[in-house]
């Protein structure tokens, strides 16, 4: 097997299907909800992405409420429960090393509803809008 290049781009087939696994780990542990944190009590989150760092020590995990924003406050909470989580993904997940967790607010969807609406706009609708054949 070919080693990848510094210079390559993308991450590779490993690292989408280890940081997949820690995903849905993850997505467990949290539909569980047994957290003693009083900011995660209750609360519902959702992990939308995970990606992991080519040598798999460190998965960056992307999350959000259930289709809203995630409070700082629980952001927070996740943080702080960082460890905890860590030790539950290594119990699921067989990797050498237990992967460290962060945890970052998913924005894509804000992002694309953003997008959304300015394509919306009247003045952007008109430009692309289909063109007449006298435009041409």
């Amino acid at each position: 097997m070919p080693k990848r290049s510094a210079g390559s781009a993308g991450p590779s087939q490993r690292m989408l299907r280890v940081a997949e696994e820690v995903r849905h780990a993850l997505s467990a542990v949290l539909a569980r909800a047994d957290f003693r944190d009083p900011d995660l009590a209750g609360a519902h989150v959702t992990v939308t992405e995970v990606r992991a760092s080519p040598d798999l020590k460190h998965m960056t995990a992307f999350v959000s409420g259930l289709g809203k924003d995630l409070p700082d406050a629980q952001l927070a909470a996740l943080k702080r429960a960082a460890p905890y989580l860590r030790t539950q993904v290594a119990k699921a997940v067989r990797l050498r090393y237990a992967p460290g967790l962060h945890f970052q607010p998913d924005t894509a969807l804000d992002y694309a509803m953003q997008i959304d609406r300015v394509l919306k706009q009247p003045e952007v609708a008109r430009d692309l809008g289909p063109r007449s054949e006298e435009d041409q």
